[in-house]
């Protein structure tokens, strides 16, 4: 989430603080020049869905009416008191008038937010538990049997947004509001409301502007005050000892000049002693009698600016209170001028273009360790980062795109050879997903890596069906299904839902499930939707904004069969936070073969006769070791269809398939490198 939480009080001192410096500088990164894509798109669009079910659903919080596929609903947990809405209120606030229009030159009077309780944001796993981040705190649940999912334990700690990751008896949670305490607490400053009412008051007593020349462009919005220095106040990272999952005890928090609007946990496989956590800055930068050395100074007044950068955290794993910020890396910085501000300057790239945001940080990074690499949302930019040196990551590529509003979040496929970026467009708190929408704003947009890593947008994808005036909708976060012989992604599209979609063919992204509900309310606009949608251990997990926790599990249909789904659920992680993200080897046995067989039938890439003696060659080895050896005499053959496969997946499918013929269904790892 990008935008629309700054509208509270609390969130606008938040975007206001001034910025801070003096963080540890380093040496400049040995960059590339970004690239840009071409402002007329010619690569595929997905089309918009025509009388899909998922248009004109019932409203409501509970009771909303449900369209899917390919996904069911096992179970819905309502969020906990403190952070559940307040029906008693609900009723008040959609009968309270609307804000009266603004008359020329007269600022817009904000509406009475939605009284929907605090918002639930980004999710971790470990083992049976799931943790809920939330502005408020953290909620953890026991899903040990997911049709059963129970809270745990309640943990208020306000700062927002509450994202969480866990990694051993570590759990880590980012806090960017200037409400955020060290101890927690649920007060805030007192200094703040004194700051805000005396702002209002200016603002009423100011004499309005004068009426905008037909034509001109709007003002730019007055910047509002910092937040008054507190030395009780936390912007960065908290870390807490989960060792008893319902007492998290905090231990330890490292404070950062831009506060940590998301953050990434990257394990090195070098480094068994340490940890390290990348945080992605979005707030204003603190003013330096806060936290000291810190300045938002451009650049070139103040080289140890707390822009155009992100931040290093190390945790030793001995003693994590001790964990500490230890490089802020200059990512942005142009190879050739030593710019730092060397990326995207914000605005528009034409005519019919988005306004794309500066590149002043990231949103979010996702790591693959497995390649050493990171994908960085980073406002204005996507990034490619070498992270073969965890401290000193450096840049390979950038792209712009003119169709992108903001850069948010990014997954990688399996193989390490795509990366799929999203576009939060409107922040997340608009509606930007109606029927007049572009297919091609607020979308995912995918991108081919060569042999030198860099990328080329291969196409753009889009939750295809039409959303109300009254559902925050736009592309939001969401983790791959581990099904062998494809990349299928589960994502979060706010009230547009869940969509799946399956991008093996990067430059032709389906969609293949869905699962949405009507408007958290019919008559007017209220925050709510699928904030984070990821799959763990054979089951869909959506943090839903306003109601709660939902868990659902994958269905066959056409697009997706039973045997593809046991072979997904072979994976198990004892471990999950998704932007550090796991490679999937799956195992050579008689349930992958199956989903293998499955997906070369769908595609028509065998002869049904040879598929139908496959399958049941594998029907017989399963229950017999003497028809298990002779699956061996079948792997030549399809080796060899490999060579003349209709399409790359195909080729992979059968080479898998011939490898698991080979071992005769042992569950050994697969040495293949797997879509």
């Amino acid at each position: 989430m990008n935008r629309f939480d700054r509208l509270s009080t609390l969130r606008v001192f938040a975007a206001a603080a001034a910025v801070l410096a003096g963080l540890p500088s380093h040496a400049q990164m040995d960059h590339d020049k970004p690239s840009t894509v071409a402002p007329t798109s010619t690569v595929f669009v997905n089309p918009r869905a025509v009388d899909d079910p998922r248009i004109g659903l019932k409203a409501g919080l509970y009771n909303a009416g449900v369209a899917a596929k390919g996904l069911e609903m096992i179970t819905t947990i309502a969020k906990p008191a403190g952070f559940a809405p307040d029906e008693s209120k609900i009723a008040a606030w959609e009968a309270a008038p609307a804000p009266t229009p603004p008359k020329p030159g007269q600022p817009r009077v904000a509406p009475v937010p939605a009284p929907y309780g605090t918002t639930n944001s980004d999710l971790a796993f470990q083992g049976k538990y799931v943790f809920v981040g939330n502005y408020y705190g953290v909620n953890t649940y026991d899903a040990s049997d997911p049709a059963k999912t129970k809270l745990v334990t309640s943990m208020v700690c306000p700062g927002g947004q509450g994202d969480v990751s866990v990694y051993g008896h570590l759990m880590f949670m980012s806090v960017e509001a200037a409400n955020g305490r060290v101890d927690c607490g649920v007060q805030g400053f007192a200094s703040m409301e004194a700051a805000a009412a005396a702002a209002a008051a200016a603002a009423a007593a100011a004499p309005p502007p004068p009426p905008r020349a037909e034509g001109a462009p709007p003002a730019a919005r007055p910047t509002p005050p910092p937040a008054p220095a507190e030395k009780d106040r936390v912007r960065g990272i908290r870390i807490f000892d989960i060792t008893d999952v319902t007492k998290p005890r905090q231990i330890a928090d490292v404070q950062t000049c831009r506060g940590s609007h998301t953050h990434t946990l990257l394990v090195d496989p070098k480094d068994k002693d340490n940890i390290y956590v990348y945080i992605s800055g979005s707030a204003g930068v603190r003013d330096e009698k806060e936290l000291p050395g810190c300045s938002g100074a451009d650049p070139t007044v103040n080289p140890d600016t707390a822009l155009f950068t992100i931040v290093v955290i190390k945790v030793p794993l001995a003693h994590p209170e001790l964990a500490k910020i230890v490089s802020s890396p200059r990512i942005f910085t142009d190879p050739e001028t030593g710019d730092m501000n060397g990326l995207w300057k914000g605005g528009k790239h034409g005519d019919g273009t988005q306004t794309t945001s500066a590149t002043r940080g990231c949103h979010d990074i996702t790591v693959y360790s497995a390649y050493h690499l990171a994908a960085g949302a980073c406002s204005g930019n996507g990034i490619l980062l070498d992270i073969s040196d965890p401290v000193n990551p450096k840049r390979l590529d950038a792209v712009s795109d003119p169709n992108y509003a903001f850069w948010h979040s990014a997954n990688f496929s399996n193989d390490g050879k795509a990366i799929l970026f999203s576009d939060e467009w409107g922040g997340g708190g608009q509606p930007r997903c109606r029927a007049t929408d572009p297919m091609n704003w607020g979308a995912d947009a995918i991108f081919k890596l060569d042999g030198n890593n860099k990328m080329t947008l291969q196409s753009y994808y889009k939750m295809p069906a039409a959303q109300t005036e009254q559902e925050n909708c736009v592309a939001h976060n969401g983790s791959e299904i581990p099904v062998p012989g494809r990349a299928l992604h589960v994502q979060s599209w706010y009230q547009g839902g869940i969509s799946i979609v399956d991008w093996t063919d990067p430059a032709h992204p389906v969609e293949i499930g869905y699962y949405d509900r009507g408007p958290i309310n019919g008559n007017k606009f209220a925050m709510g939707g699928q904030w984070s949608t990821y799959w763990y251990n054979g089951y869909i997990y959506g943090s839903e904004i306003a109601r709660g926790l939902d868990v659902m599990k994958l269905v066959p249909t056409e697009f997706m069969t039973q045997n593809e789904i046991d072979a997904a659920n072979q994976i198990k992680f004892t471990e999950l936070n998704v932007q550090n993200q796991p490679q999937i080897v799956w195992p050579a046995t008689f349930i992958t073969a199956k989903a293998y067989l499955d997906q070369l039938g769908r595609g028509d890439s065998l002869p049904a006769a040879k598929i139908a003696s496959l399958r049941s060659a594998i029907e017989k080895a399963a229950t017999s070791k003497k028809d298990a050896a002779k699956l061996k005499s079948m792997a030549p053959e399809l080796e060899k269809a490999a060579t003349t496969a209709k399409t790359p997946a195909d080729a992979k499918r059968l080479h898998g398939l011939a490898e698991i013929m080979t071992k005769g269904g042992d569950a050994a790892p697969m040495s293949i490198a797997s879509l």
